[in-house]
């Protein structure tokens, strides 16, 4: 049997056809492609991509199909099974390691960012329970993370991961709070002290393992895909030794339906280094013993939408960006923004944010949806 005649019998399980002309179907300008996906799996399939190798009518479609009949467990990928051993052995998340992944993707362009996200510059899930554009979705969630942490007036807030401020700016702004925000990134944290200057908000460059103080609330939003499941615990442990007694946590992360020890190798190399995705069995054992799980709230099916829209002002903003980034960058962000939002809409990955607390909230937690 030849490479394209093994690789179709796969592509038949997801009713995806080689030069097809239906939603999902590819188009394959390179016969090497089926050799090299064979051999190299997952990296093989993204730098394929990347070098103009294929294409698909809909990308987005394409990776839901795969990842609905699980494809990705027909082809040993050998990296996986390294990556898997170094992280076993190795703290691939330690202080050193990771900052790699705010050097190689945080640090890209604040300007890039800026023309693909929101006003309030959100580079996680948006919200978009009864509202129609980006920037209302966003400001929904912000809305909603405020909620669900109870906030007050004068209540002093520590952010792990603050990405480029825009929590801690509306917390401040719109809810009269104090914040301390810990980011190891540069390009981010000098953009977040600019936006919140004159509001009671501190932005330290800093590892979240670095926090110190005491503080009513806890928030690690979109941090957790960075922790690594060496360090899961240490994060739980981080929050509750930084929270008042009976003060909240919520964290706000990507997450996996299985307990993983490493990334998918495309991801590792082009986009998050040292990335990976907890399990509802991962975080349970982080926090137990030492957080009361109050609610836990899975919108997964938004991250899709966000995805797609997010693409969209890349594409809207390209001829912006053609001195800086090339045509293989733009297919990379393509593959990257579009094979997650197929990943989403399978319900392979979800999106959960989960409030804790500190010796339980007295009366009980009423969740807000």
């Amino acid at each position: 049997m030849s490479h394209k005649q093994s690789i179709q019998r796969l592509l038949d399980k997801a009713q995806i056809t080689i030069n097809g002309t239906q939603p999902g179907d590819i188009q394959v300008h390179n016969e090497q492609l089926y050799g090299r996906v064979l051999a190299e799996g997952s990296l093989g399939l993204g730098e394929s991509y990347m070098d103009g190798w294929w294409d698909s009518i809909q990308l987005d479609e394409f990776f839901a199909k795969v990842h609905t009949v699980q494809l990705d467990k027909d082809i040993v990928d050998k990296r996986l099974i390294v990556n898997a051993v170094k992280a076993r052995v190795f703290n691939m998340q330690n202080k050193r390691l990771s900052k790699r992944v705010a050097q190689e993707h945080y640090n890209l362009d604040n300007d890039f960012y800026e023309k693909m996200l929101d006003p309030h510059m959100q580079y996680t899930c948006a919200y978009w329970k009864g509202v129609q554009t980006l920037e209302e979705a966003q400001e929904q969630k912000l809305e909603l993370i405020c909620r669900k942490l109870q906030l007050r007036k004068g209540d002093r807030i520590l952010e792990l991961g603050c990405g480029w401020g825009g929590f801690a700016q509306y917390a401040a702004s719109k809810y009269g709070c104090s914040v301390v925000a810990h980011n190891i990134s540069s390009e981010q944290v000098a953009f977040a002290r600019r936006w919140c200057a004159g509001l009671p908000v501190e932005v330290v460059q800093g590892d979240y393992r670095e926090a110190t103080g005491e503080f009513d609330k806890v928030a690690a939003i979109g941090l957790t895909e960075h922790v690594g499941y060496k360090n899961y615990r240490t994060l739980m442990e981080t929050a509750h030794s930084r929270l008042k007694p009976h003060g909240l946590f919520l964290l706000h992360t990507i997450a996996n339906n299985a307990s993983v020890t490493t990334s998918d190798p495309w991801f590792d190399k082009y986009i998050f280094p040292g990335g990976m995705l907890p399990s509802v069995a991962q975080l349970g054992a982080a926090m137990d013993g030492l957080l009361v799980m109050e609610d836990w709230h899975n919108f997964g099916p938004d991250y899709d939408k966000t995805l797609v829209a997010w693409k969209n002002n890349v594409d809207k903003h390209r001829d912006e960006f053609k001195s800086k980034f090339d045509e293989r960058f733009h297919r990379m962000w393509r593959y990257y923004l579009l094979s997650l939002a197929g990943a989403f809409r399978a319900r392979k990955i979800h999106l959960w944010q989960i409030v804790m607390s500190k010796q339980g909230v007295l009366g009980g937690y009423e969740s807000v949806r």
